[in-house]
């Protein structure tokens, strides 16, 4: 995938206080940016799918995007939106946020990849996680500073 978009999502999730964060970081050629977002009193795959259409949703839109994650739930997502295509395993909670996630999906390359310090992936996943600990207040979404995004590791 040449020149596709890259996009690095991790999430966090408190089971014992329902809350959940999330974090993007999106290269589109030179341009790198980023949010981070969460909510309480919600369910991991909730907040899987508010990070998954926010971190798609924000670029420019009409190339290829390449979506890399650690996450198992982010991951197995497009193969679950299949199965229920085919009528198998149909959520039958967060409806709207499947639809939007279906729309984003579309064309998109997920990729699970290996954990590592200094990439991306490792900087999504901190925020990620202020994320979590933050959204124990309420519910939010921020972009991430630039001088932050700096250190993100998208160039090395």
């Amino acid at each position: 995938m040449t020149g596709a978009a890259r996009v690095w999502l991790e999430v966090a999730h408190h089971a014992a206080f329902r809350a959940g964060g999330w974090a993007y970081v999106r290269a589109d050629g030179a341009a790198v940016t980023g949010a981070a977002g969460g909510d309480r009193r919600a369910e991991a795959e909730r907040i899987a799918l508010e990070g998954l259409i926010a971190a798609l949703t924000a670029g420019a839109g009409g190339g290829p995007v390449r979506l890399m994650t650690t996450s198992p739930l982010i991951a197995a997502l497009p193969a679950r939106l299949r199965a229920a295509t085919a009528g198998q395993d149909a959520p039958s909670e967060n409806l709207a946020l499947w639809a939007q996630a279906a729309t984003a999906l579309a064309g998109v390359d997920v990729v699970r990849v290996a954990a590592a310090p200094g990439t991306p992936t490792a900087f999504a996943a901190s925020w990620a996680e202020f994320a979590r600990d933050k959204a124990k207040a309420g519910r939010f979404t921020w972009p991430i500073p630039r001088p932050n995004l700096a250190k993100a590791g998208v160039g090395d």
